[in-house]
């Protein structure tokens, strides 16, 4: 695999890249921390990634910049079969309530910009007879919910828009996977109390991994949060507007 990788300097992206350098694949890392990058790119041809790890900007509030971005990972690696998108922001309830700007924010790097670079990826694969899109969204846009009205809204856009990609372009070569994770213990969810079914980023990655393999439509990491995930989508609003969850 020719691996595109947007977010693999922490979290869940830097354990999902860990894996895939293990497995001696070639990876381009895009996103903004230079430095970062650049040690995250050390620390996957340690692992064993194929090649030197190339990598090179990327701003996911800078549209501008997406094409020529794509263009110099495809350059470095001679073309690329796959593009991971783990990058994306969160902001609690609360603060995106007391904050229209972070809310506006949010909602344009998690659906409007993602969908963009998306769409620039899109056309590169179909260009090449295809290849894999595979893009992490979240339980939080199954349904709307009282603790992430405003973040599961953004993840509920960009899950049917991956949806709709997936039914569109599947017969033309592009498998487009949606990782729809419960709550991870990462970064992003630091200070945050962890729910039944919290999950470890190495734990997400295995089954990520899995599932760009088997080009699977959507996959749940935790697996548990499919079960939960199919009770909550068929509880009566009346019961939904009660709960706390």
């Amino acid at each position: 695999m020719k691996v595109v990788f947007v977010g693999a300097t922490k979290g869940m992206g830097l354990a999902l890249a860990r894996k895939l350098a293990e497995r001696g694949e070639r990876l381009f890392l895009l996103g903004r921390d230079e430095g970062s990058l650049d040690a995250t790119a050390r620390d996957l041809e340690v692992r064993g990634a194929t090649g030197s790890v190339g990598h090179g900007p990327l701003d996911l509030e800078d549209p501008d910049g997406f094409g020529p971005a794509l263009d110099a990972a495809s350059e470095a690696l001679g073309g690329f079969d796959t593009l991971v998108i783990t990058a994306g922001l969160f902001a609690t309830q609360e603060d995106l309530e007391a904050d229209p700007a972070l809310a506006e924010r949010l909602t344009r790097i998690n659906f409007t910009n993602t969908v963009v670079l998306c769409e620039h990826a899109k056309q590169r694969l179909l260009d090449n007879g295809g290849g894999t899109l595979c893009v992490f969204s979240s339980v939080a846009g199954e349904r709307g919910r009282k603790p992430v009205v405003i973040y599961g809204a953004s993840k509920a856009g960009l899950s049917a828009y991956l949806e709709g990609l997936d039914h569109k372009h599947r017969a033309d070569g592009l498998k487009v996977v949606t990782v729809k994770p419960g709550f991870v213990k990462t970064g992003m969810t630091a200070g945050l109390k962890p729910p039944p079914f919290a999950g470890e980023p190495d734990e997400v990655a295995d089954i990520v991994v899995g599932a760009i393999d088997r080009g699977d439509p959507v996959v749940y990491a935790p697996g548990a949060w499919a079960l939960v995930m199919a009770v909550i989508r068929r509880l009566p609003r009346a019961i939904m507007r009660r709960v706390g969850f």
